[in-house]
């Protein structure tokens, strides 16, 4: 029986982006080959690497690998030529991801009005597989009724409806209070500022905008930091949870995607740190912290059997 095969266009860039993107593609074959799937990695210039290689940011092979693919990975989200990228596809939502020290948050938002109500029966499938709490933040009435609709649909999942003078508080000074947040898209970017805020202790952050049709981009929130490139000390989470994200959202391998994510956590759990999270003393190389968690990835696996999720 042949396995699932995927395509990812990995846009490194410069910077730290290709030593991190080395490490990502370790860890995503090491993840598909516990779960049973195959990811071919198309490896294409972008942003300033591209400029050194044939004077464009975007040059047309690589605009023709990010539409063939089935998603899309780039190390520095903040990229100028990535929103050329984005223009092209039709995104009509957003997912986030954030690992802060004591709490695991989701949040989703709508990029278009028409994927209102999509976005909020995602927010409530990923809820059900986490801790069943889903909180809105939307003023309109017609969203406040369509995620009361998707209540009644998902009866066991805690609900909460904030404002947003409610939850910018929550996110920034107690995110282990919500589990997944779903926001109208008016109130989405203040929410993902704050939900990505490091004012109180380092986070982790990702994130991924999809479509219906066509791949989805995911990536972390960091830029390029070429003061650190070439040193081995670049941080690799934020990837590796926008890796995760993509698996889960992109590709719909979630239960891999879960496992990935559960050796992000673990392997910050167990005190290895690159320099950026150690306040006193050396930290871990970005090869150590690696090799740190891909020996945590067979005990983060999950049973599919019993952690089964709707694609």
């Amino acid at each position: 029986m042949s396995k699932h095969r995927y395509t990812v266009a990995c846009l490194a860039g410069d910077g730290i982006g290709p030593e991190l993107m080395a490490e990502a593609s370790r860890a995503l074959a090491a993840v598909s080959r516990l779960h049973g799937f195959a990811v071919d990695e198309w490896h294409v210039p972008f942003g300033g690497d591209a400029v050194r290689r044939s004077g464009r940011p975007l040059p047309a092979a690589t605009r023709e690998a990010v539409h063939a693919a089935d998603a899309v990975l780039v190390v520095a989200t903040k990229e100028p030529a990535l929103e050329d990228v984005k223009a092209e596809f039709d995104l009509t939502w957003r997912a986030q991801r954030v690992i802060a020290q004591g709490a695991d948050l989701a949040v989703f938002s709508p990029l278009a009005a028409e994927a209102d109500a999509w976005t909020i029966e995602r927010a409530f499938q990923v809820a059900r597989t986490r801790r069943a709490h889903v909180a809105s933040v939307g003023a309109a009435g017609s969203w406040r009724g369509l995620f009361r609709e998707a209540a009644d649909r998902h009866a066991g999942v805690l609900v909460e409806e904030l404002t947003l003078e409610d939850a910018l508080p929550l996110l920034a000074h107690a995110p282990d209070h919500v589990d997944v947040v779903v926001t109208e898209s008016v109130f989405a970017e203040a929410l993902s500022v704050m939900a990505a805020s490091a004012e109180h202790g380092q986070r982790v952050v990702a994130s991924g905008r999809l479509s219906a049709h066509g791949p989805g981009i995911f990536g972390p929130t960091h830029g390029s930091a070429p003061d650190i490139a070439g040193q081995g000390v670049a941080n690799p989470s934020g990837l590796l949870l926008a890796a995760s994200l993509m698996l889960a959202e992109g590709l719909g391998e979630r239960a891999a995607a879960r496992t990935l994510e559960g050796a992000v956590a673990g392997t910050l759990a167990s005190g290895a740190r690159t320099p950026d999270l150690v306040e006193a003393g050396a930290g871990s190389t970005t090869r150590e912290f690696m090799d740190v968690l891909l020996a945590e990835l067979p005990g983060a696996r999950t049973d599919t059997e019993f952690y089964a999720e709707v694609k």
